[in-house]
């Protein structure tokens, strides 16, 4: 049953529930055009009730045409009047409530925020003023959130040409707007290994007295920081008893996140908190954690809840990359989009949430400005309401509240389509050009969408995606008539064959990114690009400096001819030949790359947490100077595959391609093979291909080659294990060939 709530009228019971409808008609007059009259039907009446549970609860109530919200303050307020706007549907002055809300809400995680520094690296937040985060915290709070992270200065006590104020002034009157709305103030605030510690408690004494509202501290272990593990538990106890001095209520929580230099800093960091202080509230868990969450958790004393730091922002490089539990996001959306695009991915973060949620009292999400901007909503969505929470209807809610011009399905079907367009190689997924068409037909229908930013982050990515899948088919076009040529003889006519331009329809499908960058900009300060828009570097949101990054090896074949340029034309011949057979193998042997083939075709999975050290979106490295094969370089302590199809009785090489890595005290780098131990030593140890280095390769790779003698063989099968246990290997490709 819907409801019309169509030029309601609006009252208030109590101090806060009176500011709470303030806000709320502020929020129907910008949907509707009309703020709220004061008496008559349909009616909402706000109301400040002290017998409510607790402050982040609320209870709706609907009879007839009225609609009653009560909370204790003005916390529950908002989220309940922001339920209601979540639900209804606005057509230009008609208000329709969707269905009937009523019912008592209570949130399942206790601790439910997003971070929103103020620095010079996020690709928006230091674009923003009061009025800016004013609306942040009103949007994170209906979605249920009742923290705020703020980074209150040094070491990033810097400043670029977008940025008004210094990092510790905005989370000073940040921290006082948000205690109007009731809302918790965390900050991230590092300690700095080279500081005194006498400038440490003092620089923090500073920092927490001029804050109105602290609610809690996060200083992480490491990232940054060099600190020993008992070194900075005990760091953290002493600031503690210095921010319970100017701020008795708020709570202590360092994460247990490891300097990479310090290798007993887990063991270190327990042995602390063994001692069960009281000025440790709880742990926080996040990127470069110390241990596997399931042993933190069980190996960290129970007094300690832990506090998740859920990565939401990036999307490679980074503790989830997209498709975290399989790393096969394709290498030419990767080296396009980078790091810090904009990335809903709500099917995947409900998996991570499912995941984790059994350990944590809650959550305050890392997240560097408004990329993320859905994967908040549906982080905080699924810690306000749970397990049971519609992740569909969590989308259509966004769409009602944030894109209320526009038909809430549609664009939640859109929102779910940009998830998928990144499912697999975009040459083979016309999807992409579907979702696509979802943002531009609802644009056509709704000129007035282009005023509205979070639907522009939708439509930018949607036309991003698009662009990468017909720049790659076309390439790949061209790249199959070189190939052709090339067999015939016919080098010159392959040459100019890869040279061909786009067509028109392509360079006016890139020019309208701009255009919108610029609407984006203007309207919600993302950066896209470092020149015009003072992004802090490439990897940092700046799609436009990454999205014409090579997506096939055309850039390379085309350096390959070129270096051929000089050569005599039978050296220039077998040269541009070896160039188009580089991975090609004969009958009983195998060529791997996790570019191209990704992990499900080694049949055994990886053991431990590894990390994909990525080369695409890296403008210096991915520039025609290597091809895609080599885009993915798996980085970890052993790596480890089943293989079959070899011949009987046959002698093998096996070369392995690494990034150069220079360690010289480290001789235990191995290569197993079928459990046989074919070398133990140096790194790289080997013989030397320096050909197919020269060739194939650049400066930052190198490759080794080793013998694979037929007695390794069993009955033709292969298990390949490559590893070192204290630095590890950086693998991008390998390949066994007949001696």
């Amino acid at each position: 049953m819907k409801y019309d709530f169509s030029f309601l009228s609006l009252s208030a019971v109590g101090k806060a529930a009176e500011k709470a409808a303030e806000l709320f008609s502020e929020e129907i007059e910008k949907r509707a055009g009309y703020k709220p009259f004061d008496a008559g039907e349909p009616c909402i009446t706000l109301v400040a009730d002290e017998s409510i549970e607790d402050k982040d609860s609320f209870c709706i109530s609907l009879e007839g045409s009225c609609l009653t919200v009560k909370a204790q303050g003005i916390r529950g307020l908002i989220y309940g009047y922001s339920y209601f706007l979540r639900k209804c549907v606005f057509s230009g002055s008609k208000i329709t409530l969707i269905k009937n809300i009523s019912g008592s809400y209570s949130p399942d995680k206790k601790i439910r925020g997003h971070q929103c520094g103020y620095r010079t690296c996020p690709n928006t937040y230091d674009a923003w003023g009061k009025e800016e985060y004013h609306r942040f915290y009103l949007d994170i709070m209906a979605f249920g959130c009742n923290t705020c992270e703020h980074i209150p200065g040094e070491p990033f006590d810097e400043k670029n040409p977008l940025m008004k104020y210094k990092p510790i002034e905005v989370a000073a009157w940040g921290s006082e707007l948000a205690d109007e709305l009731d809302l918790d103030v965390s900050c991230w605030y590092p300690n700095d290994d080279k500081e005194t510690e006498e400038d440490a408690l003092a620089s923090r004494k500073a920092t927490f007295e001029a804050m109105p509202r602290i609610d809690a501290i996060f200083p992480p272990g490491g990232d940054p920081g060099e600190m020993d593990g008992d070194a900075f538990v005990k760091r953290c106890i002493k600031i503690s008893h210095v921010l319970k001095e100017a701020k008795p209520n708020a709570q202590m929580w360092p994460s247990a996140q490891k300097p990479h230099s310090k290798i007993t800093w887990a063991e270190d960091f327990l042995r602390e908190l063994e001692k069960l202080p009281d000025e440790i509230d709880g742990i926080v868990y996040g990127p470069n954690h110390a241990l596997p969450l399931d042993e933190m958790r069980r190996k960290l004393p129970m007094k300690y809840p832990m506090r998740f730091y859920p990565d939401i922002t990036h999307n490679v490089r980074c503790e989830y990359p997209v498709h975290f539990d399989r790393d096969d996001w394709h290498y030419a959306l990767a080296s396009a989009l980078s790091r810090e695009s904009v990335n809903p991915r709500p099917t995947e973060f409900r998996l991570l949430h499912r995941l984790t949620r059994q350990y944590f009292i809650g959550s305050v999400s890392y997240s560097e400005g408004v990329n993320d901007d859905v994967n908040k909503a549906v982080w905080s969505d699924m810690d306000y309401f749970g397990e049971g929470v519609s992740l569909y209807e969590t989308l259509c809610d966004y769409a009602r509240f944030f894109i209320w011009q526009a038909d809430a399905k549609r664009i939640a079907d859109g929102i779910l389509g940009l998830e998928k367009n990144w499912e697999g190689d975009p040459a083979e997924n016309p999807h992409i050009d579907s979702t696509l068409q979802i943002f531009e037909a609802e644009l056509e229908k709704a000129p007035e969408l282009i005023y509205n930013w979070r639907f522009l982050l939708c439509l930018f990515r949607a036309r991003c995606d698009a662009l990468v899948r017909h720049r790659r088919l076309f390439e790949l076009e061209l790249i199959e008539d070189a190939k052709t040529l090339v067999k015939s003889g016919d080098f010159t006519a392959a040459y100019d064959a890869l040279k061909t331009d786009y067509d028109n329809d392509y360079y006016k499908l890139r020019a309208s990114l701009g255009t919108l960058a610029d609407k984006l900009f203007e309207q919600i300060g993302i950066q896209l690009d470092v020149e015009n828009y003072y992004a802090s570097g490439w990897e940092r949101g700046a799609t436009l400096d990454t999205i014409d990054l090579p997506v096939t090896d055309r850039a390379w074949l085309l350096n390959r001819f070129e270096a051929a340029e000089d050569m005599p034309y039978d050296e220039a011949k077998a040269f541009i030949e070896r160039v188009f057979n580089r991975n090609r193998t004969e009958k009983g042997e195998y060529y791997f790359s996790l570019a191209e083939h990704g992990f499900g075709v080694l049949g055994e999975k990886q053991v431990g947490e590894f990390y994909i050290d990525y080369q695409g979106d890296r403008p210096e490295v991915n520039n025609g100077a290597i091809p895609m094969c080599m885009l993915k370089a798996y980085d970890h302590y052993n790596f480890v595959c089943r293989l079959a199809g070899f011949e009987p009785d046959t002698d093998y090489k096996l070369r392995i391609t690494f990034k150069k890595v220079n360690y010289p005290t480290i001789d235990g780098f191995y290569i197993k093979a079928n459990g046989n131990e074919i070398y133990r030593g140096h790194f790289f140890g080997g013989e030397k291909d320096e050909q197919f280095e020269k060739e194939m390769l650049n400066e930052k790779f190198t490759c080794a080659v080793y013998d694979l003698p037929a007695s390794v063989f069993e009955n033709g099968c292969l298990r390949l294990e490559i590893g070192e246990d204290h630095v590890g290997v950086i693998i991008p490709e390998f390949k066994i060939y007949k001696k």
